[in-house]
């Protein structure tokens, strides 16, 4: 007999997912390869009742809480491939074992796909960050960079002086006209054209070594991204895509089902922007979803 539903991934929408099809009390299988997008980071911030709390705390009492309900299974483990098989679906795990479910929700996440400047990637989540509203109020007001990766850090540069003094460094990536300069002036944005040939971490922040020969310190820096969707799951399922600001991302509808009837996406993989507390919600969204169908659809995947 197949399982009600598969889980493709157990960080925060996952397991949002996962709770309420477990109070529901439908048999559920959670796999997950244990990669959270935010593993980096030593807090997260911006999810009422987990505020500050490091990231790692908040997905293992998220899993606790999942695993005390007696339908809900998990699998340590990463799923390589996926199928339709007749009504069902059935998922391949990296270790040779098959399970077969009526409805599958993918809750993947995305891969993070950084600006190509020394130093960033190590010191990506700690002193280089994304998302000002989970990250910005931690700088103190201290002075912030923003890294141009392409037009769309013009958005970054025009919102964080909310959080500190800022500096836009183009470094080539990114020229903005005379109306952008004139807006970002009103914001109190500086502008560097200098490159950036590096980073170096310091315990005040962050330091970064320009083309003529200056090492500027900044509080924080912040960079923008491309963001691919993790695995090919959805691909292989017939999953349509939309086109986002950082990268494609899987289509899912209001009740987070996708173009392909049965086949659910939540969290990161599923929205143009995300952060804990909006995978969070997504997550409940797809698994209250997901058990609708169960129950009232008369389709082809209908609960017989």
């Amino acid at each position: 007999m197949p399982h009600d539903v598969v889980i493709v991934g157990g960080s925060y929408s996952g397991l949002a997912a996962g709770l309420q099809l477990g109070r529901a009390r439908r048999d559920v299988v959670v796999i997950d390869g244990g990669e959270r997008r935010n593993r980096y980071a030593a807090t997260s911030h911006g999810f009422l009742g987990q505020d500050g709390q490091p990231p790692a705390v908040i997905a293992a009492r998220g899993r606790a809480e999942l695993l005390a309900y007696p339908t809900v299974t998990w699998h340590d483990d990463r799923v390589t491939n996926a199928r339709s098989v007749g009504p069902d679906f059935e998922v391949t795990l990296a270790s040779g074992s098959t399970i077969r479910a009526r409805r599958i929700i993918l809750a993947t996440g995305v891969v993070d796909h950084l600006p190509d400047v020394p130093g960033l990637r190590e010191l990506w989540g700690r002193r280089v960050f994304h998302c000002p509203y989970c990250h910005g109020y931690e700088l103190g007001e201290g002075p912030i960079g923003v890294l141009a990766s392409s037009a769309l850090s013009m958005h970054h540069a025009m919102m964080l002086p909310d959080w500190g003094p800022t500096t836009f460094y183009t470094n080539g990536a990114f020229e903005p006209d005379e109306e952008e300069r004139a807006a970002l002036s009103r914001r109190g944005t500086a502008i560097d054209e200098t490159a950036v040939l590096s980073l170096e971490e310091h315990p005040e922040g962050v330091d970064l070594n320009l083309a003529d020969g200056r090492r500027v310190r900044v509080a924080g820096l912040f960079a923008i991204p491309r963001t691919e969707v993790a695995g090919r799951l959805a691909q292989q399922l017939g999953c349509e895509f939309e086109s986002g600001p950082l990268g494609d991302f899987i289509k899912a509808d209001p009740t987070r089902e996708t173009s392909v009837p049965g086949i659910f996406a939540c969290g990161d993989a599923a929205r143009a922007m995300g952060s804990v507390a909006m995978a969070v919600g997504d997550g409940a969204m797809a698994g209250v979803g997901a058990h609708q169908t169960l129950i009232f659809r008369n389709d082809v995947r209908s609960a017989a």
